[in-house]
């Protein structure tokens, strides 16, 4: 024992505080450990969600499956509450393809067009070919400043990520990522895992959009515009499977323009494209967007109804018929034709037994027979029949 200096013994030193500091300190590092592992596992887990999310959208075969995935799944996987994706489509070729494709734009709410690169919220800047990367914008939400990127925000969106996606240092568009919490993105945050991500995306689009673009190319009459017959084959055996099992009514339509031979020796083969492209656009104009126009060979076309009776198709054919014969076609300030065109119209029967190969051949013939009574009637001329 120490002697103090009023001479009285002092009171041996206790081991307990150290113990308990000792104790506190382990406890400390348990649960420090346990957070780290924790958030180790919850980490392993997004990477590996991550990785199924790639190989999905690598394996995407067509543009709806494609930001079907994206909005489906990048939400859950990354713990979002909005997920945006907004594309750079200037002349609206992207949307054009995919309306002609059948792509359903109102099942997209969160996909975004804008005309140029300025539109995305981006911090660009004057860009050249020398300027850097853009990186991802983080920060806090700002209802008026991100209106374009999230025009469907939920309630009590807090933070946001604006993530460029490039394609050999060309911008196609940005992955617009918004969450409730306020602390998800922030200015410092790291960046690398998001940008990977949309370097992914941005990749699959470019890959799915050309395909569809080939696709379209495939699908569609050069000249014209509207479909060929490759397209309008295999989309008759569908509507007329679909008919069937829904017992609605598809009417077909065989159109040939009246005494064209005559109008290419009269004003040559370029003014005959030009005919050609004119009566392409008088006969869609009549149509409605659910139904489908191809050019079948040289100045034939057909159009397939979907749900109209043989009355309302041969109203329609009418209404096709007069439009085309009501104005001369221009072709110059001093060369202009009168046009006519004959429509044989006939309604699927849905009664009709047998393969849809043949219901659809069956269905052709029987306009295309019609078609031809119209032009033995005199030309100009609607000719229709009720199913047999």
């Amino acid at each position: 024992m120490t002697q103090t200096a009023t001479g009285k013994l002092a009171p041996p030193a206790s081991h307990a505080e150290p113990a308990h500091d000792l104790a506190a300190e382990n406890r400390a590092l348990r649960a420090r450990m346990a957070y780290l592992l924790e958030q180790a596992e919850r980490n392993h887990s997004i990477m590996t969600r991550h990785q199924a999310f790639d190989l999905d959208i690598v394996g995407a075969s067509n543009f709806p499956e494609l930001v079907g995935t994206i909005f489906r799944v990048l939400p859950v996987i990354s713990e979002l509450d909005n997920v945006t994706l907004t594309l750079i489509d200037e002349d609206a070729d992207i949307r054009t393809v995919m309306a002609k494709l059948d792509v359903v734009f109102a099942d997209y709410p969160d996909l975004l067009f804008v005309e140029t690169a300025d539109e995305l919220g981006l911090d660009l800047g004057r860009r050249n070919a020398y300027s850097p990367t853009p990186k991802p914008l983080l920060g806090m939400y700002d209802k008026q400043r991100h209106a374009v990127s999230f025009p469907n925000a939920p309630a009590g969106l807090q933070s946001v990520a604006l993530v460029p996606l490039l394609r050999n240092k060309r911008i196609i568009g940005s992955l617009n990522l918004g969450s409730c919490d306020p602390t998800r993105f922030t200015p410092s945050l790291g960046t690398d895992f998001i940008e990977h991500m949309a370097s992914i995306i941005a990749i699959c689009l470019e890959n799915v959009i050309s395909n569809e673009m080939l696709k379209y190319i495939g699908l569609t009459d050069s000249l014209t515009g509207v479909y060929n017959r490759r397209y309008i084959d295999r989309r008759l055996l569908e509507e007329i499977a679909r008919a069937r099992r829904q017992q609605y009514p598809i009417s077909f339509m065989y159109l040939d323009i009246d005494h064209f031979k005559r109008v290419n020796d009269t004003v040559g083969h370029g003014g005959g494209d030009e005919v050609l492209r004119e009566v392409a656009s008088r006969i869609k104009n009549e149509l409605r967007t659910s139904d489908a126009l191809a050019r079948f060979g040289g100045e034939e076309f057909v159009a397939l109804l979907i749900n109209a009776n043989l009355e309302s198709a041969a109203f329609v054919a009418e209404r096709i018929r007069a439009s085309v014969a009501g104005s001369l076609i221009t072709l110059s300030p001093s060369l202009q034709l009168s046009v006519t065109v004959s429509i044989g119209v006939a309604t699927l029967d849905l009664a009709a037994e047998g393969e849809g190969a043949d219901i659809a051949r069956e269905l052709v013939a029987r306009a295309d027979g019609l078609l031809y009574h119209a032009k033995e009637s005199g030309r100009n001329r609607v000719v229709s029949v009720r199913a047999a």
